[in-house]
C-alpha cells in the first residue's frame, strides 16, 4: 500500500502509544493534534536537508520589475521551493531578497539561470520511507504532551527521532551524488566571489 498522511499519522501515534486514526479529519484529539502540526513539520524537515527525494531543477526567468536598486536582474524562486542547492562553481554576486511579493534571487549577472533546488513535496507516496520514520518521530514529538501528557515519553521519543534522522541522513548521503553544475551566465570561472544569504544553501 502507497504511504499517506493518515499512514505518517499512525506511526506516530503507534509511538505515543495512542489509537490510530481512519481519517485526518475525523473528530477527536488524536487527529486533531497530528494532523495541525503535520504541514509545518513536513516542510521544516525538508528545507533542513537536502533530502534526494525533493531534489528539483528549473531554468528562472527575470522579473519584468528590475530591483530598485544595485542589481539589475530579479529571478523569482520557482513555487514550493523551500531551499536552493548551492552551486559548485563560484558566483558572482548575488542575494536571495523578497521582490514583488515573494523571495527571488537578485543579481547583475545573465538572463537566465539553472537551478538546482529542494522542492516540497507533499504526495506522502513520494517520501523516502526511513524520511517518512523520521517525520512521524518529529510528529510523535510534537504532539507527545498534549495527547499523553507525559514528559518521560517525550524524552525517549526524541531519542528516536535523533536516531531515524542520523539514519535518514546516512542513507541519503550515499545516494546523493554531488552535482558538478550548471554551465550558466551566472556562473564562472573566477576563483574569487561571495555567496549571500547561506540559510538557503546547502550544507
Amino acid at each position: 500500500m502507497a504511504n499517506s498522511r493518515v499512514a505518517v499519522i499512525n506511526l506516530a501515534l503507534q509511538l505515543l502509544g495512542s489509537a490510530r486514526i481512519g481519517s485526518p479529519t475525523q473528530e477527536g484529539k488524536n487527529a486533531e493534534e497530528t494532523n495541525a502540526c503535520f504541514d509545518a513539520l513536513r516542510d521544516a524537515e525538508q528545507r533542513a536537508h537536502v533530502w534526494v527525494f525533493t531534489l528539483e531543477r528549473a531554468i528562472l526567468t527575470p522579473h519584468a520589475a528590475v530591483p530598485l536598486f544595485t542589481y539589475g536582474y530579479a529571478f523569482p524562486l520557482p513555487i514550493g521551493c523551500l531551499r536552493i542547492i548551492k552551486p559548485t562553481r563560484t558566483v558572482l554576486d548575488w542575494k536571495i531578497e523578497n521582490h514583488a511579493g515573494s523571495p527571488a534571487i537578485l543579481t547583475n549577472d545573465g538572463t537566465s539561470i539553472q537551478l538546482r533546488y529542494v522542492k516540497r513535496v507533499t504526495d506522502e507516496s513520494k517520501f523516502d520511507p526511513l524520511f517518512t520514520i523520521m517525520l512521524a518521530c518529529s510528529i510523535a514529538w510534537w504532539c507527545c504532551e498534549t495527547i499523553t501528557q507525559s514528559n518521560t515519553k517525550k524524552e525517549a521519543i526524541e531519542k528516536r527521532y535523533a536516531l531515524a534522522r542520523n539514519e535518514a541522513r546516512k542513507v541519503n548521503a550515499f545516494e546523493k551524488v554531488p552535482d558538478q553544475g550548471p554551465v550558466d551566465e551566472w556562473l564562472t570561472a573566477m576563483s574569487n566571489g561571495g555567496l549571500a544569504d547561506s540559510s538557503w544553501l546547502q550544507e
